[in-house]
């Protein structure tokens, strides 16, 4: 039962939050950058573990260089797409995609916590430490297996597939619209919100009503846990299953990272 819990509610939930701190990173859910930090942190206390304002430094530089070697962390590691090729193993790969998409960014493209960083540690710890002190280790596990496992093969897992990975040549971006996007900041609106990052989620179906030439007629997906199953089930598709690109000479991502990222 609890194992359960921790995969539908908690598992849900959490990964629904984990795109209300995506909402904040864009600074959608406030006004001022400030307050969408602290929201931003806010809405990662429950996931037990800290996240959101080393998310943001890396998201607008997925948003800025999406593709680019180095620079858009999203994009799995050679070792990845080596590995990673039969049914097996990416449903292991799956399993393991939160620890992919927590640790790569430290190996590919690693950055120097900044003060912001630190408060995001300390509020995660303390609010960890509360829920120990009331409800035991268990419940601490609940909140942190259910952030794992909400991030690994789970429905609402499909957008990390379904968003960026060639399952049509010639796309690189793709749509979702199910009705899963009620529980996700309708993230699956996914071409939408790379046109207007600072459009906010629950706008953006009214984006594609505005402009159905756009948008209706490019491949799209109704169901992410079709496109789970067809990412595991399909040969043809990887890790290796994304548009990556050079554009940058080494002096200039040296220049960027120099300065601290995009966002500090």
């Amino acid at each position: 039962t609890w194992l359960f819990c921790c995969y539908t509610l908690s598992g849900t939930i959490n990964h629904g939050l984990t795109l209300a701190m995506h909402e904040a990173s864009h600074g959608l859910v406030a006004k001022g950058v400030t307050m969408n930090r602290i929201l931003g942190i806010f809405a990662n206390l429950p996931m037990g573990i800290p996240a959101s304002v080393s998310f943001k430094r890396y998201h607008m530089e997925h948003h800025r260089f999406q593709g680019e070697d180095i620079m858009d962390v999203d994009i799995p590691s050679n070792i990845e797409g080596w590995f990673f090729q039969s049914t097996a193993k990416k449903v292991l790969w799956c399993i393991l995609q939160p620890a992919f998409y927590s640790l790569r960014p430290m190996f590919v493209n690693p950055k120097k916590p900044t003060k912001w960083e630190f408060i995001n540690y300390a509020a995660t710890f303390i609010f960890d430490s509360i829920i120990y002190y009331f409800f035991g280790f268990s419940g601490v596990a609940y909140l942190v297996f259910g952030t794992l496992l909400g991030m690994g093969i789970h429905p609402v897992a499909g957008h990390f597939i379904s968003e960026h990975y060639v399952m049509h040549k010639g796309q690189e971006t793709y749509s979702y619209y199910g009705p899963l996007n009620w529980f996700t900041f309708h993230v699956g609106y996914h071409n939408e919100h790379h046109d207007f990052p600072f459009v906010t989620g629950k706008n953006l179906r009214k984006l594609r009503a505005l402009a159905p030439e756009f948008y209706d007629d490019i491949p799209h997906y109704h169901s992410w846990i079709k496109v789970i199953y067809d990412y595991i089930m399909d040969d043809k598709i990887s890790p290796y299953s994304r548009v990556k690109r050079v554009t940058l000479k080494n002096q200039e991502i040296e220049a960027i990272r120099a300065r601290g990222g995009l966002v500090k």
